[in-house]
């Protein structure tokens, strides 16, 4: 037994902290360090138990100096003036990245394909190596953000038909070229195709023997005219002579509407004074290619046709790869039809075909306007006049073929350019010079 009082309840027992109360030494002055550090006093600790102490003690779950049970956001709820207001994502706006500089570059847009770690999309629209995710950034092709403007493929393109986009791309690209040029186009052509079409027409057919052959033949079947050899000579003089002139005249047309097809899509200002100047310039060379060319398809046919057929078809975009690259078109214009076989197969044969059909209606309608006038027509004044005008008729019945050739075979090139890298009217425009 102890002589001494048992403690009061209030007391603190040694060595254990009530309820409320400080640790010892929390409110006293610290002791000087042991050993390894100086003598002398040192400033007074803060109490463990005030708010923002990091040792202050928590509720057992609780995160951060003052823990606070988490409220819903609720944004209806009035916000503390001065605080930023969230805003809604927006996925079409460029995303914030350090430095302002997005995985995709500045703009937060993919680099234009066949830059730098874009590797060049094929045909199909998928990267190499997998198709599981698609080439093309959302939304669907054809719609508003598709691809920004000078990044690569514009669904919005005026010129270039996008990997994709189908016939029906390729065929609202060339109606839309038609309705843009159609009032320079037309006297472009009438000029440079439609004239010395029936120019030719006219002079052959004022130096066509074959009257006079059949008049000889009437009298003695087996005797040759007189001037057979003569006549020969000078029919065929004038068909390759006039065929060579009207190829250049021709290669004018055909460079000058290019070039307004181009710039137009483009939205570059045109005229036809500039569209003749630039033929004018680009026609030596289109047309020493376009004879190249002739020459190869006109061995094909007489190879059983059908090789005249296909180097036709193989080769048809030589005259474009010229005025847009001036460079190698034969070799070029046959690994482009071979790449893309079944593509610009199928392409080319709808412009022929429209061809086709133009040049048929043109040429039954002179076949059956000259007939009146007989054999011998440029006997007579008044007959001449008339067989002339007939024949003039039916070359501008024509003039919709030759539009449709022009601009067809524009756009099909651009549509293979496409598909070999990004491109775009503009920079087109800029190829021709």
């Amino acid at each position: 037994m102890s002589d001494q009082p048992p403690p009061d309840a209030s007391s603190p027992t040694p060595g254990v902290s009530g309820a409320g109360d400080p640790a010892p030494g929390a409110n006293q002055p610290a002791e000087p360090s042991g050993a390894g550090q100086s003598g002398g006093p040192t400033a007074p600790l803060p109490p463990a138990d005030q708010p923002g102490d990091p040792t202050a003690s928590q509720p057992p779950g609780a995160i951060g100096p003052a823990a606070q049970p988490a409220q819903p956001w609720d944004p209806a709820a009035p916000q503390p003036p001065g605080a930023q207001q969230p805003q809604a994502w927006d996925p079409a706006a460029p995303q914030a990245w350090p430095g302002g500089v997005t995985p995709y570059g500045p703009r937060g847009w993919p680099p234009a394909a066949g830059g730098p770690g874009w590797p060049t999309p094929p045909t199909g629209g998928f990267p190499p190596g997998g198709y599981g995710v698609p080439w093309y950034p959302q939304p669907a092709l054809g719609q508003p953000g598709w691809y920004p403007p000078g990044y690569g493929f514009d669904p919005t393109d005026q010129l270039v038909t996008p990997p994709g986009a189908g016939v029906s791309g390729w065929f609202d690209r060339c109606v839309g070229a038609v309705r843009r040029g159609w009032r320079l186009l037309l006297p472009i052509l009438l000029l440079t195709q439609v004239l010395p079409a029936a120019a030719l027409s006219v002079i052959s057919l004022l130096v066509d023997p074959s009257a006079e052959w059949d008049a000889t033949a009437s009298q003695d079947p087996n005797a040759l005219p007189d001037t057979f050899l003569t006549d020969l000579a000078t029919l065929l003089g004038v068909l390759i002579g006039g065929s060579l002139l009207f190829g250049l005249v021709q290669s004018v047309g055909w460079a000058a509407g290019s070039w307004v097809v181009a710039r137009q899509a483009a939205g570059e200002p045109v005229g036809l004074g500039a569209a003749l100047r630039y033929g004018l310039r680009r026609a030596f060379g289109l047309w020493g290619w376009t004879l190249l060319t002739g020459l190869i398809v006109a061995l094909g046919v007489c190879l059983c046709v059908i090789p005249g057929i296909y180097f036709a078809f193989a080769l048809s975009m030589a005259g474009p790869v010229w005025l847009f690259e001036r460079q190698a078109p034969i070799g070029r214009a046959w690994r482009m039809f071979h790449d893309r076989l079944g593509l610009l197969l199928g392409r080319v044969a709808m412009v022929v075909a429209a061809v086709i059909v133009g040049s048929m209606v043109a040429g039954v309608v002179e076949a059956a306007g000259t007939v009146p006038f007989g054999t011998t027509p440029f006997d007579s004044a008044g007959s001449a006049v008339g067989v002339t005008m007939v024949i003039l008729a039916a070359a501008v019945l024509a003039l919709p073929a030759h539009v449709v050739q022009l601009v067809g075979l524009v756009v099909t090139y651009a549509e293979q350019r496409a598909h070999e890298g990004p491109v775009n009217a503009a920079r087109l425009a800029g190829e021709l010079g």
